[in-house]
This record gives structure tokens, C-alpha cells and sequence, in this order.
């Protein structure tokens, strides 16, 4: 991974992922894996933890003014076969937005608007006014140590930005003042079958890659519904459970209200048991195989939306 591209600080939080990354085998193996680890299997400790901040200034795009067309097309970070860019100038990670702006951005259905916190703390309101009631308070760093950032479910209006929350139940949604925020476009989301054991990666509606996933058991599934990517960490031990990176979901395991201390987070991440994908064998979170990871973290960045679903009962 090209170093230019990634800030690498290490993380100060408690247990990170605290649910859904643990292995769910029985006996023996267990046990093994657990001592193997260090600790309480399926938890990441702040001391094995690094945190990836990627790059999301544009590169070789224009702002979106007023009334503009959007950005023109940019190649692909990855092409139809998972092949990386030639260089790190060949991609544009997002498109700003100069504001905030009570002017929606162009129309883009490809693109998703990701609010950045410039503040240090900020308050999600009920409703789009201050005198309604808090759905919840956040700080600037995150727990991660990392930016905070949103996922906006509409374009800024009369100064507010309505926006998805990290927080339970999964798919709380509030109000948060648009002048505490950047907004940038992201082109890229990620759709993953559970049904299928399939991830694929849009960037502008077209795959850019797909590979195949693990999941949560039945006592412990991955929950459906709709997210994004809150945080970009490093393992200290990248041969470990968590492969070479791990991406945080907004969302939380809906049968684990915490685990050793942690929230019950779950994410995206590598793993040392490549062949255990395609199966029914995590707490929740979704496993990929290191290599995929490795080419997600190189371009994927966070607010990136994420939608877990199950096409053969067409849930969530």
C-alpha cells in the first residue's frame, strides 16, 4: 500500500470490534485460538491496534459549485477484475463540496455525501433545530482516535444535515448543524449478500470488486440493514484473526448488547482462516480474505455506505 496515501497513528480506545469478530468454533479449537491470541478470543485490545487514516483530500477533481455539473468520470481505484490503479494519482477518493451549502449538490445517484465534523464535540438533534431533543452526543477525535464522520441521508437544507448515527439501535437517524461539518461526495458503496457469502464494491453503480465473505452464525449473525465505514484499523499482529485491516460499521451485533467490555461494534476485516469463507462462522462482523482488505483499505474511505442484505428472503 502505497505510503503517501495512509496516516498511521496508534489508537488510544478500549476494545475495538468488540463483537462479531471472533470465531465461533467449538472446543478444542477455541480454546486454542484463544490462548494463540493472547487473550479473550474475538476482542481487539487498544495495544493491537493502529489506526488508518486515509487521505480524503481530492486529487485532480474541482469543487462542486453551485448549480455545476458534478465531477467528471475519474478511472476506477480498481478495475472488474479487483487490478489495482497503476498509481495513486490514477483515482479520486472523493469530491468536495464547498460549504456547507444550503444548495443541494448536483444530482448524483452514484455518489453518497459524507458530513466530516470540524468541531470538537456535536450534538444529533431530533429534530432540525436546536431546541429539539438530543439523540446523542459526540466528540472529535472518536474513541478510535480517529475523524468523526456521518453518513448524510439527504442534502443540507435551511442549514441542517440529516445524517446516520454510529450509535443503537441500528438505523438511528438525527439532525446535525450543517456549519460543524465539511461534506464531501463518495462514489463508492458497498453491497454484501449474506445469503450469497458475496461483497461487491460500487464505484459510480459499476462493481469494481467482488469477493467472497464470511458471516455471523445463527446464535450470533451479522445484522441486515443499512450502514458505513466509521473507522480504518491495523492489526498489530496481521498474520492474527483480524487479517491485515479492519474496518468499523456503524451498525451493532442485535443479539450481543456488549462483549468484554466492549459495544458489540462490528466491521469488516481479514483473517488468518481464509478457508472458513463462505461459511456461517463469525459473532457478526464480516470476514474477507487479507488480500481483498489490503485493496479496500487502499481506497475505500470512510462514510463509505454499507448494505447488508439476504437476497434469498429479500431482507433489509
Amino acid at each position: 500500500m502505497p505510503a503517501d496515501r495512509l496516516a498511521v497513528r496508534l489508537v488510544v480506545a478500549v476494545a475495538v470490534l468488540a463483537a462479531g469478530c471472533g470465531q465461533a468454533v467449538a472446543g478444542d479449537e477455541r480454546a486454542a485460538d484463544t490462548r494463540a491470541n493472547g487473550g479473550q478470543f474475538g476482542v481487539l485490545q487498544s495495544s493491537e491496534l493502529l489506526l488508518v487514516e486515509p487521505d480524503r483530500e481530492p486529487t485532480g477533481s474541482d469543487p462542486v459549485a453551485d448549480g455545476a455539473d458534478g465531477p467528471e468520470e475519474t478511472p476506477p481505484a480498481t478495475t472488474a477484475d479487483g487490478d489495482p490503479p497503476d498509481s495513486a494519482a490514477d483515482t479520486t477518493e472523493t469530491d468536495r463540496i464547498e460549504g456547507p451549502s444550503d444548495t443541494p449538490p448536483p444530482a448524483d445517484p452514484a455518489g453518497t455525501i459524507v458530513a466530516h465534523v470540524v468541531t470538537e464535540t456535536i450534538v444529533a438533534y431530533t429534530e432540525p433545530r436546536r431546541t429539539a431533543d438530543e439523540v446523542e452526543r459526540f466528540t472529535n477525535p472518536t474513541e478510535y482516535d480517529g475523524p468523526l464522520v456521518f453518513q448524510a441521508l439527504s442534502p443540507p437544507a435551511d442549514g441542517w444535515l440529516e445524517v446516520l448515527l454510529p450509535i443503537r439501535p441500528n438505523g438511528t437517524a438525527g439532525w446535525i448543524p450543517a456549519d460543524e461539518v465539511e461534506l464531501t461526495i463518495n462514489p463508492y458503496r458497498i453491497e454484501i449478500d449474506a445469503s450469497a457469502y458475496e461483497l461487491t464494491v460500487y464505484r459510480n453503480d459499476k462493481p469494481a470488486l467482488t469477493t467472497t465473505v464470511a458471516i455471523g452464525t445463527g446464535n450470533t449473525p451479522t445484522p441486515l440493514g443499512r450502514f458505513y465505514l466509521v473507522a480504518l484499523l491495523r492489526p498489530r499482529n496481521q498474520d492474527g484473526p483480524y487479517g491485515s485491516y479492519a474496518y468499523g460499521l456503524s451498525g451493532h451485533s442485535e443479539t450481543l448488547d456488549s462483549f468484554n467490555g466492549g459495544d458489540g461494534g462490528i466491521g469488516i476485516h481479514g483473517t488468518n482462516r481464509p478457508d472458513l469463507l463462505g461459511q456461517d462462522v463469525s459473532h457478526g462482523c464480516i470476514r474477507v480474505a487479507n488480500p481483498t482488505i489490503e485493496e479496500m483499505a487502499a481506497f475505500l474511505p470512510l462514510g463509505t455506505p454499507v448494505h447488508i442484505f439476504r437476497s434469498a428472503d429479500d431482507t433489509a
